[in-house]
């Protein structure tokens, strides 16, 4: 199930993203990847553990406890604190999948990487190429949002970054440990509660049809969680 979230970031915070970015260090993206990924990426990121990168973590994860759609779609129970990178021209990231168990930097926990997430701070027309493609079973498909929107999918993907041909591409990444592992479990509940909300658009709350289906959402849940 792949997701797309608008407006996670209001315009402000990606202004200040970008300015605190512009001002920071940049390393080697190959720093953060695993054995495998290493041999084919090819891209810069922020140091996980600089000031910088604290600072903005902070701001996304607070902006994604206020995503009422980032909650229906990851239903999350860990979200590793998110990083950031950039492709200038002539890099990218070839085809991979991403680890399925990550570190938490500086507190010897580790996280399930159930849910793999992009999130964009370069509108599209300040660059060219670097579309996220994803491949799964949902079919092959090409992102390339606004500044401030993301984009969420299995970490089970196959998915690859096109290489950038001018301009530079500048965004956040993480992974979330979903309350439900099974990704097919949680595209039945996604589906099932976006219809209640619709549901809840043209009927009461009191309405059977509307109790019937919370009713049966959260039974669900009680049979799919893993806390």
């Amino acid at each position: 199930m792949l997701v797309r979230i608008p407006q996670v970031l209001t315009q402000a915070e990606v202004a200040l993203c970008r300015e605190r970015l512009e001002a920071a260090a940049w390393q080697d993206g190959r720093a953060t990847a695993g054995e495998q990924s290493a041999k084919v990426k090819h891209n810069l990121q922020i140091p996980v553990d600089s000031p910088v990168a604290k600072e903005l973590g902070e701001l996304v994860l607070h902006a994604l406890g206020r995503s009422p759609l980032f909650a229906t779609a990851a239903l999350p129970l860990r979200v590793l604190p998110p990083m950031f990178n950039r492709y200038d021209p002539g890099m990218t990231f070839h085809p991979h999948v991403d680890n399925a168990i990550r570190a938490v930097p500086g507190t010897g926990q580790r996280i399930r990487a159930d849910i793999s997430s992009t999130l964009f701070l370069t509108d599209p027309d300040a660059y060219d190429g670097g579309e996220l493609v994803v491949q799964d079973t949902y079919g092959t498909q090409e992102v390339k949002l606004p500044a401030g929107d993301m984009v969420v999918y299995p970490s089970t993907s196959l998915h690859h970054v096109n290489p950038v041909t001018a301009g530079s591409r500048w965004g956040s990444f993480f992974w979330t440990q979903s309350m439900v592992k099974d990704d097919a479990q949680r595209a039945f509940l996604y589906e099932m509660d976006m219809g209640i909300i619709a549901l809840r658009q043209d009927l009461p709350d009191d309405h059977p049809g509307v109790l019937a289906m919370t009713s049966g959402y959260h039974n669900l849940l009680r049979r799919w969680v893993e806390i």
